[in-house]
């Protein structure tokens, strides 16, 4: 059976997780947790979070970069594939193959609502509680995905506080979910982090 894990980090008070494309805030940690939680996964998002990873990749992904331009160029045709949906998704994925969802906000929203094959089990809601270092451009939010979040899913975890973010875990009511993959997750969160 595929787990499916969504991570994002969004700002406390407006749900925002990006700003023109980038992030409204430098935390050399958050980047980090999302770094070393995507290490070697099978990783879904959308062009502009792909051209926000360090040279487009992750050490060991395999990307699938969704797009509706098919003639976006890919910084590794070798690993990544490019895809235009959930469905191309469901031919590329075998069945016990576990999905990381890193963003953006369509894509968040997809997997929330989508197919049911995808929605994620296990959530990692990263929340960082200061200020937006930019406050002018478009603004992607993801607050219907949070509120489904709060609906479907359970909180497990204590925060644990690092740098302004809070980080908990999540996971869809009444689901069965990976421990491994808890344990792996739970032990990147944790490291010099306090909890609250």
């Amino acid at each position: 059976m595929t787990m499916v894990v969504a991570m994002w980090c969004r700002h406390i008070n407006d749900n925002i997780i990006g700003v023109d494309g980038h992030l409204p805030w430098k935390i050399e940690s958050d980047v980090q947790h999302f770094l070393d939680v995507f290490k070697e996964k099978n990783v879904v998002c959308g062009r502009k979070t792909y051209e926000n990873f360090p040279n487009r990749t992750i050490e060991g992904c395999r990307f699938f970069v969704i797009s509706h331009n098919a003639d976006y160029e890919l910084s590794d045709t070798k690993h990544h594939c490019l895809i235009a949906n959930q469905k191309d998704l469901e031919n590329l994925i075998e069945e016990d193959d576990d999905l990381y969802v890193a963003g953006g906000a369509e894509i968040y929203k997809m997997f929330m609502e989508g197919k049911e094959k995808f929605k994620p089990h296990i959530i990692v809601d990263c929340v960082y509680e200061g200020e937006l270092s930019e406050t002018a451009g478009q603004f992607a939010e993801i607050t219907s995905v949070i509120e489904t979040m709060k609906k479907k899913y359970r909180q497990i975890t204590p925060d644990y506080y690092l740098d302004e973010v809070a980080s908990r875990i999540w996971i869809r009511k009444g689901e069965f979910v990976s421990q491994e993959i808890l344990k792996n997750i739970v032990t990147i969160l944790e490291k010099n982090a306090v909890l609250r």
